[in-house]
């Protein structure tokens, strides 16, 4: 990825039903990827083709945010499985959006795991290695998304696909380089200035502060802006700026 770019990702399409969920049509025009579900832990089939023709319009780069099959838990919750599911689960999440990128003249370029999946992958090679090879195997140009660092870019980078480490402005870290999980005080850092300031730094400097005092070495080629905030659109249009004013080209991954 190109030193002085850098993309903004956010999670979309997470409305189910009668359920709304997150700001998409306010967020979508100041990022440059979008992470779609793909109806295991948010989204149905009418909420993905509206967010893909949605990302079409405002030309964000689409990707498969899949999940573990956890309606009821937004995918947050851990469930066990096996490689080969995590190959198969993968494999359907992808080929459905696909099905709405194609209908729209427009085509999935990137994968990202959502919630417990993310997590899990991020420390568990064997199921890293499972997605990546989902990944390969539907299509070898698709960029995959991982937590910085991890597992999952590792794997991914070891099948040959081009990887994207991932971080975060409004999440804290462990000195280990993962998150804070969301459960504990001061994980998710609500304040935008404060969170802003996080990216801004990651994004030139490649250094976050950790929880426990210290600073991390973080490699980041994209950033997420958590789109069901309160205050979601505010936070991606002063991330967006804030990153431009530093010098930053803001960029979608598939442009690196």
């Amino acid at each position: 990825m190109s030193e002085h770019g850098i993309d903004l990702n956010c999670d979309m399409g997470e409305s189910y039903g009668a359920w709304n969920m997150g700001q998409d049509a306010l967020v979508m025009p100041w990022i440059t990827s979008a992470n779609i579900a793909c109806g295991f832990h948010a989204g149905d089939f009418s909420t993905m083709r509206q967010t893909v023709l949605l990302a079409k319009t405002h030309n964000v780069a689409i990707g498969a945010h899949v999940a573990l099959p956890d309606l009821q838990g937004f995918g947050r919750r851990e469930l066990r499985l096996t490689p080969d599911e995590a190959y198969a689960l993968t494999l359907y999440q992808i080929g459905a959006l696909a099905a709405f990128t194609r209908a729209a003249g427009t085509r999935v370029g990137h994968v990202k795991p959502h919630g417990a999946l993310y997590n899990m992958a991020a420390k568990d090679p064997a199921l890293a290695a499972a997605i990546a090879r989902a990944v390969r195997d539907f299509d070898a140009e698709l960029i995959l998304v991982g937590l910085a660092g991890s597992a999952l870019p590792q794997a991914g980078a070891s099948l040959g696909l081009r990887v994207a480490h991932e971080a975060f402005a409004d999440r804290r870290y462990a000195a280990h380089g993962s998150l804070i999980p969301r459960h504990e005080d001061g994980a998710v850092i609500s304040d935008i200035e404060t969170a802003v300031a996080q990216a801004v730094k990651i994004a030139t400097k490649g250094k976050v502060d950790i929880a426990t005092g210290g600073m991390l070495q973080l490699r980041a080629d994209t950033i997420c802006v958590h789109g069901d905030r309160a205050d979601a659109a505010q936070f991606a249009q002063r991330l967006r700026m804030a990153l431009e004013a530093a010098g930053l080209n803001v960029r979608a991954l598939r442009n690196a």
